[in-house]
């Protein structure tokens, strides 16, 4: 059997791309494009959920996307939940402005994963000072560089190279030339860019 990396099982058991794996999942390596169905000797069988299992599939499929534990993804719930608007807009936009996912949407990073990994290394600053903790949230008018001692790290030089490539959302703005992103804006329901139907994890929640 061919190995399609740990993450990849997740795509194939919600029948759809979440994009755990970075440029990986850009390319013919993908994981899902080779095997584009659940794992298990019943991957390609129909299954049917229960009205409680495709709630649940839904906040976990969140949950891996943006890559939190089931505490971390509950207190930013609670706090959507308080907020005023939609409670299932608002948890959206608070995932998008968690620090480690600006910096993935910035293309400083790969993955969310690898962002975590080089904020808790201290690569990043924020409005100028040093920051490592992933779960911060950004604000309009937030600024982030990558420190100029992490400039000439070959993964950053790699990174920056491939930013012209990638999509970058309407509410950051990049300089390549000063290692500079910018918070522009607050994202919206539909900056959070994934197939998400937040009314889902509401009503698994309100129960």
């Amino acid at each position: 059997m061919r190995y399609t990396g740990s993450k990849c099982k997740f795509c194939r058991r919600e029948g759809r791309k979440l994009f755990l794996k970075g440029d990986r999942c850009f390319t013919d390596r993908c994981g899902y494009e080779r095997r584009p169905y659940p794992p298990g000797v019943h991957g390609q069988g129909r299954v049917k959920f229960t009205e409680y299992g495709v709630q649940l599939r839904e906040k976990q499929k969140v949950k891996r996307i943006y890559g939190l534990a089931e505490g971390q993804f509950r207190l930013f719930f609670k706090r959507a939940a308080v907020a005023k608007g939609s409670t299932g807009e608002n948890l959206l936009s608070l995932l998008e402005r968690r620090l480690d996912n600006v910096i993935y949407r910035l293309g400083f990073s790969n993955s969310r994963q690898q962002a975590r990994q080089n904020i808790r290394h201290a690569h990043f600053l924020l409005n100028g000072r040093k920051v490592n903790v992933p779960s911060m949230l950004v604000k309009k008018g937030d600024e982030i560089i990558v420190k100029e001692s992490s400039r000439a790290v070959p993964y950053f030089m790699e990174v920056f190279q491939a930013i012209s490539r990638k999509e970058i959302p309407r509410w950051l703005n990049v300089d390549t030339t000063s290692f500079k992103g910018v918070v522009t804006d607050i994202p919206s329901r539909a900056d959070a860019g994934a197939d998400i139907e937040e009314r889902l994890i509401v009503e698994l929640y309100s129960k």
